[in-house]
């Protein structure tokens, strides 16, 4: 086996390798004997069909697939030899075939690219600094309460947070725009469902009302045609409702899956639960601002083989959550594309943090993140026992823990300023990144 290497880019491989006519032709034809053993034509007994025969009907499609075979076994003993590890399958190129003659092909692929990580000095990170106030737990209470509310129909004005169902109908220019019209729809007064000023040219309206509001949509609306521009509704009232709080008592408790006898030990575990996304939320902050920061101040290439198997992942997640109903190659892939890049070089440019900086997962926040995590649970030592006796889910930990010493890595490194929020503020900035 004869093999040349040509680097076409930073992480694109064309190898050129070379199999002797013989190896072919000695493989050819012992898949055509062990066919004539075992082959049915008509006119013939089994196992007495002549060879002539045999390869005038089955030679082509035979030396086609001993052909696949030894070019996919000597590419990977090639891979082996030249010590090269690819970023996905290759594509297959022969450039000679002919029977008698050397097979000569060339295998394309991809590699992992060689990082050179940026100045962590000019990442600017903005880390959200939040206390939770009796009011932030009076407010989560309140819509923990809404969420078990059952409804009343009343007769007077609408305000917010009661349930309005409404008919509408929307104009630009005179003109009604698709997507901007609804019969029955239920709308939660103050609930930011609809677009700014909708909601709050409707508070006060009574059943069986019309109405006709003008509103504008966004600049940044997600609909081009419609951002920033201005728009008429009409709007007819069916019903006003509203919401009917349940008592808190032990009952409510264990709707959340809280075992309380009090309404004060009840608000200890909210606020308990509130303090763990809040530092959840925070930590997702930070860790955005990280990539951010390491995805400006580094120039990567990314194999697209590692794009399109994130891609799949992506996909066959999205309709796992939705039912599924539908093959995930249905999805577009389009879809995932920008999510699936991101992933990607996050993924890559953590792992050369990790090895450039021989980062470790520390076995005390290893133990650490499975008590945080543990706590969580009704049986927190049976969490524990599993993780501890799992080794590949405790792998998934070390490697959380692995990617928490990156970011810390480069907090130590980055300009951090430290901002400060309102509670609600500082959950929403940790949102996860898509």
């Amino acid at each position: 086996m004869q093999v040349s290497v040509e680097t076409t880019s930073n992480i694109e491989r064309r190898m050129t390798i070379g199999v002797p006519a013989q190896e072919i032709d000695a493989a050819v034809q012992k898949r055509l004997q062990e066919t004539a053993r075992t082959v049915r034509l008509n006119g013939f007994r089994p196992g007495k069909v002549p060879m002539s025969v045999v390869k005038r009907r089955f030679g082509a499609s035979v030396r086609q697939e001993i052909v696949g075979e030894v070019m996919r076994d000597n590419y990977m003993k090639a891979l082996e030899e030249q010590d090269i590890a690819p970023a996905g399958w290759p594509r297959f190129e022969p450039k000679s075939m002919e029977e008698g003659k050397d097979l000569e092909f060339v295998a394309i692929f991809e590699v992992l690219p060689e990082i050179e990580l940026g100045d962590l000095s000019k990442i600017s990170i903005e880390k959200p600094t939040s206390e939770i106030t009796d009011k932030d737990v009076d407010n989560m209470i309140d819509n923990l309460r809404r969420q078990q509310a059952t409804m009343k129909s009343v007769k007077r004005k609408s305000k917010n947070k009661d349930v309005l169902t409404i008919d509408f109908k929307g104009f630009i220019d005179g003109e009604e725009f698709e997507g901007g019209a609804a019969e029955g729809h239920r709308l939660t007064l103050g609930s930011g469902q609809m677009i700014p000023g909708f909601e709050k040219a409707i508070v006060g309206g009574k059943a069986g009302e019309e109405l006709e509001i003008e509103v504008t949509f966004p600049e940044d609306y997600h609909n081009e045609e419609l951002a920033g521009k201005p728009a008429k509704f009409e709007i007819k009232i069916h019903e006003v409702e509203e919401p009917q709080l349940p008592e808190l008592d032990e009952e409510f408790f264990q709707k959340y899956g809280i075992e309380a006898d009090s309404e004060e030990s009840f608000r200890a575990e909210v606020q308990k639960n509130m303090e763990r996304e809040l530092k959840q939320a925070i930590s997702n902050k930070v860790k955005n601002d990280v990539v951010d920061g390491l995805l400006e101040t580094t120039e990567l290439e990314v194999p697209q083989a590692l794009i399109d198997q994130e891609i799949d992942r992506l996909r066959q997640d999205a309709v796992q959550r939705f039912g599924g109903q539908v093959d995930f190659q249905q999805l577009p892939k389009e879809l995932f594309e920008e999510q699936a890049n991101r992933r990607v070089k996050t993924g890559l440019l953590f792992q050369e943090v990790i090895k450039s900086k021989d980062l470790k997962a520390d076995d005390a926040k290893v133990e650490e993140k499975i008590q945080e995590i543990a706590s969580t649970y009704e049986q927190p030592e049976e969490v524990v026992a599993h993780f501890q006796n799992n080794a590949e889910q405790k792998s998934q930990i070390e490697s959380v823990v692995l990617e928490d010493a990156v970011v810390d890595l480069v907090l130590e490194q980055a300009k951090v300023k430290e901002k400060k929020m309102k509670y609600e503020d500082a959950v929403k900035a940790g949102q996860p990144q898509r």
